[in-house]
């Protein structure tokens, strides 16, 4: 076997942050971030605080030799008064000791993100004064840290903090304002400045700082980084890198903003507080640059299109979705971008060290008896490292790479859904479990190298030794043959799952390309989904017929239409299949999946399949509502329930339950007999009769929660001062009620891009997961 090496000194880790893992958020005297306010009840976390020996000692087991953490700014000063608290200092100290007794170098990071929340409330970064606080809290930690901690990184991607922070809201503070965003994006970079003057001031042997950098291209750019472009898209390239890469990098390494960006930020609250000197204070020389990697930014001229809130100044410019696989989070996995990136900051910062500080990705794992099987994230970085050593062969100064992350963990707004660890947490019991991919990982790191050839994919003899039978067994349950009793069928199903095993036929259907058609299948429309439904067939067939595809569309509305949709999928008159199930279930999924035609779902199906789905995080969305009402004070908050054998429903339940065990209460539910509003007036009729003391409800779905509006003004309750209510999915109507209604957005042409990314990867014979969303909780005057 020969091995794909990297350089002697290459350093291999893993990066976490403080408020992911920590826990512990009231120990020793630490005091809230904007992030336990944003939050609310969710920062238990993985009780790393607690449980660091344990994290260290897997570090160690795995042979890495680099661990990049964050310090929590809050248990260092947790108040504006400029004390330090020694009490939160001792636990990094503790950490740090561990470390270099295991072998790891720590390689400190100051700011990822949380900032104290007596800084918000005194401007925040909008504010000056927070980054003249910012080279004060450096200094004092690297006072008692400085004599084993030789690396710093003074900010961890100020674009996400600014930007999404102060921006579009979307992530703490929950601002939504681009004057905002642009100051606190200086105030950032200052500083970083001062941090990086305070650090060497004091001693600091190593100082750098930690950007998001993705590349900026057009679709056609992805599969041809040399396609020339016309005139407007090379300009919304340079525009949306000026926002995102160069406003970071050129005044961290030039001392100077691009003209674009000042132009841009002139118009979005003028340039008052860039003040003379600043750019001087904030070009101090580096030692290091970590770079965080995850997916390209894919964008073209669109002259109708508006300005996102997270990137002001960019009306005109269209951001593109592009037929790849995608991760959980519907990320596109483009490796060679990575290589891409590298290659430009070695051309343009030739004396620069860059190091891979992040890169990782989302997947759905599913745990079983023998282990966590992810091969979806082995595949991920194997892949971005075979494109890193292609980089480093070229002559990119890189000199090292961290995963993100260790743990499974508490990621931001998503809460737990998310699962970027190399090593599952079960978050009720704090165990942890490595998986296949921290194994993986360790023996890249024992050998300093990937091997040349590539793990071979699962086959049918993988499965047959894993279910225990015959190849042909596995072959015949795989095309969906009667013969085998369903307990066998299910052992080879579980491990179809479990090893990632994607039947040939995808591959097949690659080559012969005999139709090049697929089969958009409408099911019974979906209550209330009509909207959905509709975004499906415009996103879909726009993005499949761009790839080339023809599109047959199909209602499946009666018996003999689902008798003739299969008939047409085994016929082999399409090459794939995109189903919108009906809420309720039927047989139709389950006999397409026997097709051996690649089908992918919309929407969560009752029962697990082997068939891929593209849904939104249910669970997740209630859980967020329901912290909002706790967040209120509210105490006392029923929910109304939708029918029960919807899985929307269930899932939303779910979230709802789990919210509210954390916060010590009980729920109380009431149930729907449909989702009209009628039935929610009724439902919530019946809970202020049973609980004449509720001060909130949360509803399954806004048309539930309309209905709880019109009960609350017949009971002569007020809205929200006696009862605050919520809903779910953002309707059109749902900005239009009185009060207006807070409730969580569904990303609705997000979850049609997706399907359509999820098929296209099934028809390139790529192994594919199921993807699940964020939706958004959206705030308005009823809660």
């Amino acid at each position: 076997m020969t091995i794909a090496g990297f350089p002697e000194d290459f350093v291999w880790g893993v990066s976490t942050s403080a408020f992911q893992i920590e826990g512990a958020t009231s120990a020793d005297g630490r005091s809230p971030s904007i992030w336990d306010t944003f939050t609310a009840n969710r920062a238990e976390a993985c009780d790393h605080y607690h449980r660091y020996p344990e994290d260290v000692r897997l570090m160690k087991e795995l042979g890495m030799a680099a661990y990049r953490f964050s310090v929590s700014w809050t248990r260092v000063f947790p108040d504006d008064s400029g004390k330090v608290n020694q009490a939160g200092l001792d636990f990094y100290d503790r950490l740090v000791d561990e470390l270099t007794g295991a072998g790891i170098t720590p390689y400190a990071t100051l700011y990822h993100w949380d900032l104290p929340q007596w800084a918000e409330d005194a401007g925040g970064w909008p504010a000056r004064d927070t980054a003249c606080r910012f080279a004060d809290y450096a200094a004092a930690v690297h006072e008692r840290l400085g004599d084993r901690v030789g690396t710093w990184f003074t900010l961890n991607e100020p674009w996400v903090a600014a930007f999404l922070g102060y921006g579009s809201g979307v992530h703490a503070p929950g601002r939504a304002s681009a004057p905002d965003a642009f100051r606190a994006a200086h105030h950032m970079l200052l500083a970083h400045g001062l941090g990086v003057r305070a650090l060497r001031d004091a001693g600091a042997a190593e100082v750098g700082a930690v950007l998001n950098i993705s590349p900026v291209m057009t679709p056609a750019q992805v599969s041809d980084f040399g396609r020339t472009l016309s005139e407007e898209d090379a300009e919304a390239v340079a525009r949306i890198d000026a926002l995102v890469n160069r406003q970071f990098l050129e005044p961290m390494l030039r001392g100077a903003y691009p003209a674009e960006l000042l132009e841009i930020a002139e118009r979005h609250g003028g340039l008052g507080h860039v003040r003379d000197g600043d750019l001087d204070v904030i070009a101090q020389p580096l030692d290091l640059l970590g770079v965080n990697y995850y997916t390209p930014l894919v964008v073209q001229a669109q002259p109708s299109e508006p300005a996102g809130a997270a990137f002001p100044g960019s009306e005109g410019i269209l951001f593109c979705t592009i037929p790849t696989a995608v991760t959980a989070m519907g990320w596109p996995i483009v490796p060679n971008c990575l290589a891409l990136l590298l290659d430009r900051l070695s051309g343009e910062y030739p004396d620069l060290d860059l190091m891979i500080t992040e890169n990782g990705a989302d997947f759905v794992d599913v745990v079983t008896g023998d282990g966590i099987h992810d091969v979806d994230r082995i595949s991920f970085v194997e892949e971005h490292l075979r494109a890193l050593r292609g980089a480093v062969e070229k002559g990119a100064k890189v000199r090292g790479y961290l995963v993100w992350t260790l743990l499974d963990n508490l990621e931001w707004a998503d809460g737990y859904q998310r699962k970027f660890g190399l090593v599952h947490v079960d978050f009720a019991t704090q165990k942890r479990r490595l998986k296949d991919s921290a194994l993986w990982y360790r023996d890249v790191i024992s050998r300093n190298g990937l091997t040349e050839a590539r793990p071979r994919r699962p086959t049918l003899e993988t499965v047959a030794a894993r279910a225990g039978v015959s190849r042909a067994t596995v072959s015949r349950v795989v095309n969906g043959e009667s013969s085998v009793s369903s307990e066998v069928r299910a052992t080879v199903m579980r491990a179809v799952r479990e090893i990632g095993y994607v039947p040939n036929a995808a591959a097949r259907s690659l080559v012969t390309r005999r139709t090049n058609a697929v089969a958009l299948v409408l099911s019974v429309p979906r209550q209330g989904g009509d909207a959905l439904t509709a975004s499906v067939v415009q996103y879909v067939t726009s993005l499949l017929e761009g790839a080339g595809k023809q599109i047959t569309l199909m209602l499946a509305d009666t018996a003999e239409s689902h008798r003739r949709i299969v008939a047409h999928v085994e016929g082999r008159l399409a090459d794939g299949v995109v189903l919108l199930p009906p809420d309720r279930g039927d047989t139709l999924a389950e006999r397409l999946s026997r097709t051996e035609v690649p089908v992918v779902l919309l929407g969560k199906p009752p029962i697990a399949s082997m068939v891929p789905y593209v849904d939104v995080d249910n669970a997740g969305g209630a859980a967020a509502a329901t912290d909002h009402l706790v967040s209120l004070g509210r105490r006392r908050i029923g929910m109304i329930c939708g029918p029960m054998d919807l899985v929307t429903v269930q899932d939303r339940l779910a979230g709802h339950r789990t919210a509210l065990r954390r916060a010590g209460l009980r729920p109380h539910l009431a149930a729907a007999d449909d989702l009209t509003r009628a039935a929610g007036a009724a439902a919530t009729h019946r809970l202020l009769g049973d609980r004449p003391s509720l001060d909130a409800v949360f509803a399954a779905t806004d048309q539930l929660a309309i209905g709880a509006l019109t009960a609350a003004r017949e009971a002569g309750r007020r809205v929200p001062e006696d009862l605050a209510v919520v809903g779910f999915d953002d309707v059109d109507a749902a900005s239009a009620t009185t009060p207006a209604l807070t409730t969580v957005r569904v990303p609705v042409a997000d979850q049609s891009l997706a399907l359509a990314r999820l098929l296209l990867s099934r028809l390139e014979g790529r192994h594919t997961t199921s993807v699940v969303l964020p939706a958004r909780l959206v705030v308005r005057e009823s809660a």
